[in-house]
């Protein structure tokens, strides 16, 4: 029972979601902040995030019996029953959203509200209709860590702002790479992923090489907005190359091999930034 709940909840995304709102937290609080604020804001985070996952998961039931990557997964193999996961993503949703407003504040709250309704409601539905999906899901995807940056400091400024960029740019060619990854599954959905659509193949290498190339100044946004120095503007320059150099073999070579290349490449990229913002400080 234990490991359908861990595959229920995602756990690799809620790591994701945690690991960029405690970036944006430190980097908002620069260094000095309440250890009681930043577990509310971690505990909040969890719960919220996890939510909708579950819930995510609940809506996209008939979709994942038709793909062979989730076809095994505890909803459509009924490991779970449809009603209970219902009722632990609603549960789960409203607990985080509930500590965030009363112990965090209401500012991340809402930012944590939009989170879920955009993921849920506008990206999920929009997987069936248009390609243009991952970019709009890409907006709920990078809001965690502007998220621990209002935790901090009940304000949107531009260090939040930067860091939400910073994710937005990321996940294009971390989430095209999959979509190229998976494409006869995602076809077999319904599901229109870029690689999918006409001409798919083409496009794709466009919006990969596109944001790989824009993430490399985003990266160094919060460095001249004065949040970081010189070990992270370094630091996250060279990294951002590297990321754009491990999608060069895709975009001379549509391979499954190379879009994989990319998909783990980017797993590394934000550990290793938070190194970077860690590092900035004892430097």
């Amino acid at each position: 029972m234990i490991k359908n709940l861990v595959e229920l909840t995602k756990v690799r995304i809620g790591f994701l979601v945690l690991t960029t709102t405690i970036i944006g937290f430190y980097l908002g609080s620069q260094g000095s902040f309440s250890s009681s604020l930043l577990m509310y804001t971690i505990l909040g985070t969890l719960f919220s995030s996890t939510g909708g996952s579950i819930l995510n998961n609940v809506i996209e039931i008939d979709s994942d019996k038709n793909m062979e990557r989730t076809k095994k997964r505890v909803l459509p193999t009924k490991k779970i029953s449809f009603k209970f996961a219902l009722f632990l993503g609603l549960a789960f949703a409203i607990t985080g959203l509930f500590i965030l407003y009363f112990k965090v504040n209401t500012l991340t709250a809402t930012l944590s509200f939009l989170t879920i309704a955009l993921y849920l409601f506008i990206y999920t539905p929009l997987k069936r209709v248009s390609w243009i999906n991952t970019s709009i899901g890409a907006i709920p995807g990078a809001i965690p860590p502007l998220g621990g940056w209002t935790a901090a400091t009940n304000s949107l400024d531009l260090g939040g702002i930067a860091l939400f960029l910073i994710l937005f740019f990321w996940q294009h060619p971390h989430f095209y790479a999959i979509a190229f990854m998976y494409k006869d599954d995602y076809a077999n959905a319904g599901l229109k992923m870029l690689p999918v659509v006409e001409n798919g193949a083409k496009r794709t290498v466009i919006h990969i090489f596109l944001h790989a190339l824009i993430l490399i100044p985003i990266s160094t946004l919060p460095f001249f907005f004065g949040d970081s120095g010189r070990v992270y503007f370094v630091g996250a320059y060279l990294l951002s190359n590297i990321y754009m150099l491990c999608c060069l073999p895709f975009i001379l070579e549509q391979s499954r091999e190379n879009a994989v290349l990319i998909f783990k490449t980017s797993i590394y990229y934000f550990p290793l930034l938070f190194f970077l913002i860690l590092a900035d400080l004892f430097i």
